[in-house]
């Protein structure tokens, strides 16, 4: 399952961010973002905003609030200015980017993650984000599996609950 080669970039741009730079769980322990030292790049701070931004889509598609999805998109391509671009580059055909009305690069990163979102948004395949279904996991993923049964975010969090399901059938 792909959306297109460039939508499946940013939207795991999107996934990689919102899992790095959001609090929460992770496999089953608590999780904080890269702070002080950790986290020294130019933008961290409003890719951290971005993140923030990017993680209430997927909590929105993953409860089935999908025109509350839509409208956090929206306002995201609103903010940063969304423009399409035709780009070909690193031996590829002409295909389409989004870049920022802004050069930053938390920007341009926030208007192509809302693009690709938006694509899949837009698209019969929105029920593919989602927040992983582990206990105490809260990290988001896209599911690009052939079926479209995917739960978790991780192998890991999958072992971990089918682990937890065979010793529970034990007792």
């Amino acid at each position: 399952m792909n959306f297109n080669s460039h939508t499946d970039a940013v939207v795991s741009v999107a996934v990689a961010l919102v899992n790095l730079l959001t609090p929460g769980e992770d496999r089953g322990r608590g999780y904080q973002p890269p702070e002080g030292d950790e986290r020294t790049a130019a933008g961290a701070a409003e890719l951290c905003f971005v993140a923030a931004e990017l993680r209430e889509v997927f909590e929105a598609v993953d409860t089935g609030a999908i025109d509350d999805a839509a409208a956090q998109v929206n306002a995201l391509l609103i903010r940063t200015g969304a423009r399409p671009e035709l780009e070909r580059h690193d031996g590829q055909s002409w295909h389409l980017h989004f870049h920022a009305a802004s050069e930053s690069l938390p920007a341009g990163w926030a208007a192509g993650c809302a693009t690709g979102l938006a694509v899949v948004l837009g698209g019969d395949l929105h029920d593919r984000l989602g927040v992983c279904t582990a206990p105490r996991c809260d990290r988001v993923y896209v599911d690009t599996s052939r079926n479209g049964t995917r739960r978790y975010c991780s192998t890991s969090c999958q072992n971990r609950v089918k682990t937890a399901a065979f010793r529970a059938r034990l007792t």
